[in-house]
């Protein structure tokens, strides 16, 4: 008999469901969310310009109206900033977000 050890590990994260899909952005607010990275300055007008176009009714709060989000740093300090950037989204309104760039 030997001993073995699961190379896999222990779950420790508990898994939480998704919100479910909206069916529609007309009416809605969508909060942009930017890390710093890969020009979201240039890329979010785009996406707010194209997403417009397809829905008319739908409204923003830009990524100016978020702290910049950091992808450095520990897990703990990662979650903390994801968990307060999603409460002020919640603050502001927002049905959805965009987490652009690498965020």
């Amino acid at each position: 008999m030997y001993k073995v050890l699961s190379p896999i590990g222990k779950t420790i994260v508990e898994v939480v469901p998704r919100a479910p899909r909206l069916l529609d952005l007309n009416g809605k607010t969508i909060g942009e969310i930017w890390n710093g990275g890969f020009r979201g300055s240039a890329s979010f007008p785009i996406i707010r310009e194209l997403l417009r176009k397809r829905y008319p009714d739908i409204k923003f709060v830009p990524y100016t109206e978020f702290p910049w989000q950091d992808i450095r740093g520990s897990n703990r300090a990662l979650q903390e900033r994801a968990e307060a950037a999603a409460a002020l989204a919640r603050e502001k309104g927002c049905d959805a977000v965009i987490s652009g760039n690498g965020f």
